[in-house]
C-alpha cells in the first residue's frame, strides 16, 4: 500500500474528523524531518482530488464531506453529470447555472446540494476544477466585423470560443479549425482562444473526417523517434529466434478474416485426437517480440492503446511496417507466434491446454465470405479450390457449435445486434449503408477466440501473476428492475428477479424475443441496463459471457492489453519473473488497464461519430424518399424510427397532426386523445425523409400517413 493510500484509508475510518496538517502528521507518526515531504504530498493529493482542504485548513476525504470528485460529462443543453472516481457512487446532476465554467470531460470537485425528490438523483454545484480536458477545441469558425468565434463540433461543449481578430490566423468564415484556449470560461464569460490550425472549409471533401480525428486527437502518423526505431526491425523472422521456439510450421492452419483486413493477428488449426477430442490451436502474432519495453515504440503504442477503425480509414496502434508487415500472419511465410493448444471434449470443456512460443507458416489466408459459402451453400468452385481444407472447416463448424452450446448452457448473453457497413466511393461519399452479415465463419472465429481468452485468463489467474483481465461486473439491481418494468409492457418478465442476478435470466428473455418485432429495442435497452465491460488488474469475472475468468489475448496488433499479457506470458515461460519484476508488473497492469479502458471509450466514440456522419450524409441525398421502419424509441417529444439498414431518425411530435398525443412514461407509448391511436416501441412505421442536418447528425422523418 502506498503512503497516499494509507492516508486516504485513515481518513475514511468512522472515527476520523477533519484534521489540521500538524494533527494529521502526529496521528500518522510522521517524523519531523519528513514534515516538508509530507506537506508537499498532502498538497499533491489535494490537486489530484484524493483529499479536500477546507477553508479552515483541515483535511478530509471528499465523500465524507458532502463532496464528489470525478469527470464532468457535459450535455448540449448546458447541464452535466459528474461521474465519480469511486465506482459505487451514483452520478451527480449539475444544472447549467451551477457549472461555474467547467466544461465537458474536466475533472472537478462538486458540492452536493440536494437530492431531487422526483428523480431521487443527487444534484450538485462545481466548486473546483482540478484538471482541464479541452486545451484545444475543434469547431467551425464564424466571422463577424470586430471578432470571430468557434462553434465546437462537440455538442457536449455548449459554449462558443471567442476569437480576437488578431488571433484568427487566416481562418475564414465556415472553415473547420482547431483553436487553443487562452482564457478559461467562468460563470459569466465564454472561453477565449486563438486559431492554431485550419483544416479546410466545412463543405470540402475529407474535412469532416479530419475534424473528427483532430477532435479525438487521433494521429495517423507516428513520431519521428518511433519511425527511426523501427528501421532496424527485420522484415523476416530471425533464424536464431526460430531455433529456440516450438516449430509447428508443418501443422495445417489458416487465417480467417474480413476481405479488407490487413492486420492479421490470429490463425487457427484443428486436429481430432485418438480419443475423439478436438485439439484446437490458436496462434497469435508475437507482437511483444518486436515491441519491447522501454522503447519509443512501446511508449507510443501504450499512449494509443488501441487501433481506431473509422468509417474510411484505420488509425493503427502500431506502424504499418509491423501491423501489416512482420507481425501480420500473412500466408506462406514464417511468422513468430504465441500458441495456445486446447484439448476440448465433446461437451466443449477444455480438459487440457498448453501455451508455447512458436513459429508457424500459414497455409491459406481465408476470408469470412468464402468459408461461409463453403459451409452454408457448398459452393463448388470454392470447395475445389480449397479441397484440402474443406474437412477442417466442417470440423471447425462442429466444434464452434459445441462451444457455443456450452456457453449458452451456463447462461452467456449473446447480443445479436445488426451492425452497419457504410460503403464509400473513392471521394469518401457514402453510396450505400447495409447490414453487416455475421455468418458461420465469423461465429467460428468468435467461439475459438472466446475459449482461448478464457483458457489464458484462468491459467494466469491460478499462477497468481499480475495480469490485465477483461471484466464485466454484475448489473445494478435498480437498473434491472426498471428494465423489468419496461419489458412487462410487452408481456415479458425476468424470471427469478432477486438480489442474486444471473446472466441466464437475461439470456432466456433474449431467446424469447428472437425474431419478434420488439427484439432490437428490448436488446438495446437490456444492454444499456448492464455495466460497461472494461480492463482491470483484478479478476472480477465477465457477467455477459457468464465466465469466471476472461481476458483479451488474441489481438495484440490492435489492442495494448493483449500485448501486455503476451509480455507477462513470455516472461513466465522464459523463467524471468523475480521479486523485483513482480513489483514492477503489479504497478504496470493497473495503469495499462486504466489507460486501455479510457482509450477504448475514445475509439468507440470516434468510430460512432464518423459512422453517424456518413449515415446523415447518405440520407441527405434521399430527402423525400419513403421507407418502412420499426419504432425504436418513444419520448414525450416524438418517436424514433429505425430503418432496415440500421439508420435511425426522429418523427417529431409537432409533425404528427391528426390528433393531440400524450406520452405514457410507464408504458413508453404515445396515445391520441381523441382517436386513441397509439405509437409504441416495436410497431411498424412508414416514413418519409423530411430533413437532414449533417452537421448535427440529425435525421428527421415524417409519418407517411400524415402526408394527406
Amino acid at each position: 500500500m502506498t503512503i497516499k493510500e494509507k492516508i486516504v484509508e485513515f481518513m475514511r475510518t468512522s472515527a476520523y474528523n477533519p484534521m489540521l496538517e500538524e494533527e494529521l502528521a502526529e496521528a500518522l507518526e510522521i517524523d519531523r524531518k519528513q514534515r516538508v515531504v509530507f506537506s508537499n504530498l498532502l498538497q499533491e493529493m489535494v490537486a489530484e482530488g484524493l483529499v479536500i482542504q477546507t477553508r479552515k485548513k483541515r483535511f478530509g476525504v471528499p465523500e465524507r464531506m458532502g463532496l464528489i470528485v470525478g469527470k464532468l460529462q457535459g450535455h448540449a443543453k448546458g447541464f452535466g453529470f459528474i461521474i465519480s472516481d469511486l465506482t459505487d457512487v451514483e452520478d451527480v446532476f449539475v444544472p447549467s447555472n451551477m457549472m461555474n465554467g467547467a466544461m465537458n470531460q474536466d475533472r472537478v470537485v462538486a458540492r452536493i446540494n440536494q437530492v431531487n425528490s422526483s428523480t431521487r438523483r443527487a444534484e450538485g454545484e462545481v466548486i473546483r476544477i482540478l484538471e482541464r480536458a479541452n486545451n484545444e477545441i475543434v469547431g467551425t469558425y464564424e466571422d463577424s466585423r470586430n471578432f470571430g468565434f468557434v462553434v465546437p463540433d462537440d455538442n457536449k461543449i455548449n459554449v462558443d470560443v471567442f476569437i480576437p481578430k488578431a488571433d484568427r490566423n487566416g481562418a475564414k468564415h465556415g472553415d473547420k479549425v482547431v483553436c487553443e484556449i487562452t482564457e478559461w470560461p467562468d460563470k459569466r464569460r465564454n472561453p477565449e482562444g486563438q486559431i492554431i490550425e485550419v483544416l479546410g472549409h466545412q463543405n470540402d471533401t475529407g474535412t469532416d473526417i479530419l475534424a473528427i480525428m483532430r477532435k479525438f486527437k487521433l494521429n495517423p502518423d507516428f513520431p519521428e523517434p518511433v519511425e527511426k526505431e523501427i528501421e532496424s526491425i527485420s522484415e523476416t523472422a530471425e533464424e536464431e529466434e526460430i531455433a529456440r521456439r516450438r516449430d509447428i510450421r508443418d501443422l495445417r492452419m489458416v487465417t480467417i478474416d474480413g476481405a479488407d483486413a490487413k492486420d492479421l493477428d490470429d490463425a487457427v488449426s484443428l486436429e481430432i485426437l485418438d480419443n475423439g477430442n478436438y485439439r484446437l490451436g490458436v496462434h497469435i502474432a508475437d507482437v511483444a517480440h518486436y515491441v519491447r519495453e522501454g522503447t519509443e515504440l512501446n511508449k507510443e503504442a501504450l499512449a494509443r492503446a488501441t487501433s481506431v477503425y473509422l468509417v474510411d480509414r484505420v488509425i493503427p496502434m502500431l506502424p504499418k511496417k509491423l501491423s501489416n508487415g512482420i507481425c501480420s500472419l500473412n500466408p506462406k511465410i514464417d511468422r513468430l507466434t504465441m500458441t495456445v493448444f486446447m484439448e476440448i471434449d465433446k461437451n466443449g470443456k477444455v480438459v487440457n491446454h498448453e501455451i508455447v512460443e512458436s513459429v508457424i507458416n500459414i497455409d491459406e489466408r481465408m476470408i469470412y465470405e468464402d468459408v461461409s459459402d463453403i459451409l452454408e451453400h457448398g459452393n463448388k468452385e470454392l470447395m475445389e479450390k480449397y479441397q484440402y481444407l474443406v474437412e477442417d472447416f466442417k470440423k471447425m463448424e462442429e466444434l464452434s457449435k459445441v462451444l457455443r452450446r456450452r456457453r449458452e448452457e451456463r447462461g452467456a448473453i449473446d447480443f445479436d445486434f445488426d451492425e452497419a457497413k457504410v460503403v464509400l466511393d473513392e471521394k469518401g461519399r457514402p453510396i450505400d449503408v447495409k447490414k453487416y452479415e455475421r455468418r458461420i465463419a465469423n461465429r467460428i472465429i468468435e467461439e475459438f477466440m472466446l475459449v482461448c481468452n478464457e483458457t489464458v485468463a484462468e491459467n494466469y489467474y491460478w499462477l497468481k501473476l499480475p495480469f490485465v483481465y477483461r471484466v464485466h461486473e454484475e448489473p445494478n439491481v435498480e437498473k434491472l428492475e426498471e428494465f423489468n418494468k419496461f419489458v412487462h409492457n410487452f408481456g415479458y418478465h425476468l424470471k427469478g428477479m432477486t438480489n442474486e442476478i444471473h446472466p441466464k435470466m437475461l439470456q432466456e428473455l433474449l431467446n424469447k424475443i428472437k425474431g419478434q418485432k420488439e427484439e432490437t429495442v428490448i436488446s438495446t435497452l437490456m444492454l444499456r441496463s448492464l455495466k460497461k465491460a472494461r480492463y482491470a488488474p483484478d479478476n472480477l469475472g465477465h457477467f455477459g459471457l457468464a465466465a469466471k475468468y476472461y481476458c483479451h489475448f488474441t489481438s495484440p496488433i490492435r489492442r495494448y492489453p493483449d500485448l501486455a499479457i503476451h509480455r507477462i506470458m513470455k516472461l513466465y515461460l522464459q523463467g524471468k519473473i523475480d521479486e523485483g519484476r513482480l513489483e514492477k508488473l503489479k504497478a504496470a497492469v493497473t495503469y495499462i488497464a486504466e489507460q486501455s479502458s479510457t482509450r477504448e471509450a475514445v475509439a468507440d466514440e470516434a468510430e460512432r461519430e464518423t459512422e453517424d456522419l456518413k449515415k446523415a450524409e447518405y440520407m441527405a441525398q434521399r430527402v423525400g424518399e419513403v421507407y418502412e421502419g420499426i419504432i425504436s424509441g418513444v419520448t414525450s417529444f416524438g418517436i424514433f424510427v429505425e430503418l432496415d439498414n440500421t439508420i435511425e431518425g426522429m418523427v417529431r411530435l409537432s409533425s404528427i397532426v391528426d390528433d393531440y398525443y400524450t406520452y405514457d412514461s410507464e408504458k413508453h407509448m404515445l396515445i391520441g386523445e381523441r382517436k386513441k391511436k397509439t405509437f409504441r416501441i416495436g410497431d411498424i412505421a412508414k416514413i418519409q425523409v423530411a430533413r437532414v442536418d449533417v452537421k448535427q447528425r440529425e435525421i428527421d422523418f415524417n409519418l407517411v400517413e400524415q402526408q394527406a
